[in-house]
């Protein structure tokens, strides 16, 4: 007999993961050079993912209740289909921009709106995919399916930024236009092969279940995912500027050594999430300590690159420790929460990664004006208090 998990319709949602990542990550790619080419600072792209982070945040906790109350395909469609009429137009308006640079305060406008309603629609998947997979599989093995998808959401990282590097070395605009139709197909894909659920929420009168962010059940997978999410976007806010700065690259040839860097990370998320599927008797909580303290030592690490090949391999280091934290922080919320509260814990763990996207970027290019290597510093510090609030966690589990 197979203990294997089965989640109905769980081919079309690491399709939409992978997809949609590359997506993310071929926008991230760019995105320095870009603000260097507009006449922009290096806070204005700071202040672009922070805005995204915002609307994630606010508006998390209520995709994931929605997909609670009227099903989850049905949040997963409307929040693709804006997803990918938003980035059309951010596409249009970059190529525009790049061969009429326009006003710098219409520029910082229209890459700031466009990429909080990024946030604002992009923010229903990972919650409504998690919960997906909690309705389905039994605690204790959601881990090992949360690092399916937390693989493809890998590959992305893999393919978008090589492809969008590659393609940003010849033209910067023409990466954006490949990159906007990808949500186009991971729409189809989840309208296709994605079958209808009833709706999960109980029917009952009276007031409704909270479940709210000072839940204690929810404490430790909570602070990992606003470490990680600290740790991820002050990284990926960051490494197209130093790799202009600290290795003394040229606009292009940033954002082709910023590719490959993100391309390193998905390599180190494969990896680690290949480990994590198959070591399926290992605890969430030891696999967040042990991952903390693995990606604290290569994000700390970056603060001594001082060539190209140690950039990456800091990279792939610290990627292969988050590649440990992302899944189980999923699955920890979702074993400690009753079925019908899965849309709604799922949606608090990703406002709370919203959370980390709105104070990550701007701490993080803040940082980056009096030192490059300041950001990185802080995330050691970040992870490694992660990973001791994981250590204090399983000693009083064991207690």
């Amino acid at each position: 007999m197979s203990s294997r998990p089965v989640v109905s319709g769980l081919p079309a949602l690491v399709s939409a993961a992978l997809l949609g990542t590359m997506a993310m990550m071929a926008f991230v790619s760019v995105i320095g050079p870009v603000v260097r080419v507009l006449g922009l600072a290096e806070w204005h792209a700071g202040l672009s993912v922070t805005a995204a982070g915002v609307l994630w945040m606010l508006s998390a906790r209520r995709w994931g209740a929605l997909s609670d109350r009227i099903g989850r395909k049905r949040v997963l469609l409307i929040a693709l289909a804006a997803y990918a009429v938003i980035y059309v137009a951010l596409a249009v308006f970059v190529d525009v921009a790049l061969t009429s640079p326009p006003a710098i305060w219409l520029s910082v406008l229209v890459l700031v709106g466009t990429r909080a309603l990024v946030g604002l629609f992009y923010a229903a998947v990972p919650p409504t995919a998690a919960a997906i997979i909690a309705d389905q599989a039994a605690p204790g093995q959601r881990g090992s399916v949360m690092a399916k998808l937390g693989t493809a959401n890998a590959l992305g990282m893999v393919l978008g930024p090589a492809a969008a590097g590659w393609i940003a070395y010849q033209n910067l605009s023409l990466t954006l236009y490949v990159a906007a139709l990808l949500p186009l197909l991971s729409l189809l894909m989840i309208w296709w092969r994605l079958p209808n659920t009833p709706p999960v929420a109980p029917t009952h009168t009276g007031p409704k279940p909270t479940l709210g962010l000072g839940d204690a059940r929810l404490r430790l997978p909570l602070l990992a995912v606003f470490a990680a999410m600290i740790s991820v976007t002050v990284a990926q806010v960051t490494v197209g500027f130093f790799a202009i700065d600290r290795l003394q690259l040229s606009p292009a040839d940033g954002a082709r050594m910023a590719g490959l860097a993100l391309t390193a990370v998905g390599v180190g998320l494969i990896f680690a999430q290949g480990l994590v599927m198959k070591l399926k008797d290992i605890r969430p909580t030891r696999w967040i300590l042990v991952g903390a303290l693995i990606s604290g030592l290569g994000f700390a690490s970056v603060a001594l690159v001082s060539v190209p090949w140690q950039l990456l391999a800091s990279y792939a280091i610290a990627a292969f420790g988050m590649g440990f934290v992302f899944p189980n922080f999923q699955a920890l919320a979702a074993d400690s929460v009753e079925a019908h509260e899965q849309g709604a814990a799922a949606g608090t763990v990703a406002s709370v990664q919203g959370m980390g996207m709105v104070v990550g970027p701007m701490i993080g290019t803040l940082l980056y004006r009096w030192s490059p290597s300041a950001p990185y510093l802080l995330v050691g510090v970040v992870l490694l208090i992660l990973a001791g609030s994981a250590a204090l966690h399983r000693a009083r589990g064991a207690a």
